[in-house]
């Protein structure tokens, strides 16, 4: 699991969408590729969008949700924690040489 999550994270476009879903958390396709286009200058297809979003889906970074007709991505920050706590003991002090 934490190899999906660091393998969504190595794609900067991909960074760039949790990004926009940190700012605002709940967007459709079309307001992603807006807000990529506006903000970041990146001039990527909907299709390309779209596969980003599945490999973030894929590491549970984020999760679709159908509203009606709408599909909106929600940004799931679990499994990073996971990842990341691996190597992050807060609770164990270091020992000393």
């Amino acid at each position: 699991m934490a190899d999906d999550v660091f393998k969504a994270l190595a794609d900067s476009t991909r960074r760039r969408i949790l990004d926009e879903l940190v700012d605002r958390d709940g967007q459709s396709l079309f307001e992603l590729c807006t807000r990529l286009v506006t903000k970041h200058e990146l001039n990527l297809t909907r299709q390309a969008i779209s596969q980003h979003l599945a490999v973030l889906e894929a590491a549970d970074l984020v999760r679709p949700r159908r509203q009606g007709r709408y599909k909106f991505h929600d940004l799931n920050t679990e499994p990073l924690e996971r990842a990341l706590t691996r190597w992050l003991r807060p609770d164990h002090p270091e020992e000393s040489p």
